[in-house]
């Protein structure tokens, strides 16, 4: 009989050697388990905060669009057309070309 009690009490030892480091694993496996959550919770935040920023830059940009039409007169009546801010930015480098050369700047000194 006590060979076959001190075989249980082996036995109940490595059972809850066993047990333990079971307890071990799933207290690794919860802690493992909620780091994942964390970080993607963290993660879900930055790209929510980053969808936000590009629905606002696109709006900005939208707005700016907007308003650059109507200064040029692309959207909308009474601005000025395209065609005549073309004309002018065309007079304009022809006036500067022309007092470029008859202020002497455009004439080279040839020597003799």
């Amino acid at each position: 009989m006590s060979s076959s009690r001190s075989a249980e009490t082996t036995y109940e030892n490595q059972n809850d050697q066993r047990l333990d480091e079971l307890h071990s694993k799933v207290r690794t496996l919860r802690g493992i388990t909620t780091d994942i959550y964390d970080d993607t919770e963290r993660q879900n935040l930055t790209l929510d905060e980053t969808g936000n920023s590009f629905s606002s830059f696109s709006s900005q940009l939208s707005h700016s669009s907007r308003r650059a039409a109507q200064a040029f007169g692309l959207a909308g009546a009474g601005g000025v057309r395209q065609t005549r801010i073309i004309m002018y930015v065309v007079v304009g480098f022809l006036s500067l070309w022309l007092l470029w050369r008859t202020k002497g700047f455009g004439q080279r000194d040839v020597a003799v």
